[in-house]
């Protein structure tokens, strides 16, 4: 169990269920009521492992809606505690090998998925086709790439690529084939059309990840979640603060 009993008793008497998901297809999930992350059970990674990079790109410009999303109000990654350890254990594995983990995003509040919905929404908004989805209508991501609901709102999912560093300290990403959060086939872990040497390093990525219990989303590299989930029917709207 990745839980004590006493503490997910005391977790799940702490919050009262308010809300369920209307994704078709999706498994219900209801919203906690907790107020801090401490409330919820979600620690900063940075507290738990050494040597992870943190580059939070919802909490500024650097992401495909163009402004920092609403809930993130630091550059802070939180994950429920077996999995912030199940991640620092992953870099403890990477450090001999020169590599280095950076980490994109992690929990999600519900209240950015929501301005996610809000954004695929208005048609307007399209200043980051170029970078983002520039084979796509923005109506296609709707659903398939941008859904009401995210895994990474119950703490247990998170984006991530691999660096790797010299002996100075100095740490240069892996070509992945693709930038993070890019809508489109080639983004898919296992797509035919990328390279030998993009596909090696997808590889090294997925391997040490699956070694601590991660399982990737085979339409992105980057994205992975801890299994059993240790709230696989409870999401969280605390701010990343």
């Amino acid at each position: 169990m990745w839980v004590g009993v006493n503490s997910l008793r005391a977790a799940l008497l702490a919050f009262f269920i308010t809300a369920c998901s209307t994704t078709p297809g999706a498994p219900d999930v209801a919203t906690s009521t907790a107020g801090t992350a401490q409330q919820a059970g979600l620690v900063d990674v940075a507290t738990l492992a050494t040597g992870i990079d943190f580059d939070i790109r919802y909490a500024s410009p650097q992401n495909f809606t163009g402004a920092a999303v609403p809930g993130y109000e630091a550059p802070k990654c939180f994950l429920l505690r077996p999995v912030a350890a199940a991640l620092a254990r992953v870099q403890a594995a990477l450090d001999p090998q020169g590599l280095r983990l950076r980490v994109f995003d992690c929990y999600r509040p519900v209240r950015s998925v929501q301005a996610f919905m809000r954004w695929v929404d208005d048609a307007g908004a399209q200043s980051t086709k170029p970078v983002f989805y520039p084979t796509l209508d923005k109506s296609q991501l709707r659903g398939v790439y941008i859904a009401p609901v995210s895994g990474h709102s119950r703490g247990a999912t998170l984006d991530a690529t691999l660096l790797q560093c010299d002996q100075g300290g100095a740490c240069t990403p892996l070509d992945m084939g693709t930038p993070f959060d890019f809508f489109g086939p080639r983004a898919n872990t296992d797509d035919p059309g990328i390279s030998a040497m993009q596909r090696a390093n997808r590889g090294r990525l997925l391997a040490a990840m699956r070694a601590a219990g991660f399982s990737n989303y085979p339409m992105e590299w980057w994205h992975f979640t801890f299994k059993p989930e240790p709230t696989p029917r409870l999401q969280y709207d605390v701010p990343v603060r």
